[in-house]
């Protein structure tokens, strides 16, 4: 799975179905993201989207969505993509979603994770994650980083994705 994310401010939230017969209506949501430079996607945010901190998303709020990059998508405009995870802005705060290796380095080679005793692992539902992080999918939340290459950093909170 390639992860991609699209970052900006939401400028619409609505109900979405996607079936043209649709029973779980209001399950299913789209936000609609510009990023202030003239381009706009569409989030199809499905219940099971993880939100980081859990936070609530209102308009108006900056956010960025991670997209699963290998999935299609429909040839329409704005472009709509099934949301991984969304992560509202937060001062001093970053988040990355991507594949770890087993040496704890994102896949496209930036960020190596140094994991310390104040660093949260859990599942997407708040239990821990008992075992070591390594060759998964990993929202990591983390503060600061080094200005080595790839960048270093002791993450505050992991989140294993189980697909």
């Amino acid at each position: 799975m390639k992860i991609n994310s699209f970052s900006g401010t939401v400028t619409a939230i609505n109900d979405f179905g996607i079936t043209p017969t649709d029973e779980n209506g209001g399950c299913y949501q789209l936000f609609t993201v510009d990023n202030g430079s003239g381009s706009i996607v569409n989030f199809v945010v499905e219940p099971t989207t993880y939100f980081v901190d859990h936070t609530m998303v209102r308009i108006g709020d900056r956010v960025t969505g991670f997209y699963d990059a290998d999935v299609p998508v429909p040839f329409i405009y704005p472009p709509q993509y099934r949301t991984i995870v969304m992560a509202k802005y937060s001062p001093n705060r970053n988040v990355k979603v991507d594949f770890f290796n087993r040496n704890l380095l994102s896949s496209d080679g930036q960020l190596k994770l140094n994991l310390s005793p104040q660093t949260k692992i859990l599942l997407t539902n708040g239990q821990a994650f008992r075992r070591y992080p390594a060759n998964r999918t990993l929202v990591v939340v983390y503060d600061f980083t080094t200005k080595s290459i790839p960048a270093q950093t002791s993450p505050t909170s992991i989140i294993v994705l189980c697909h």
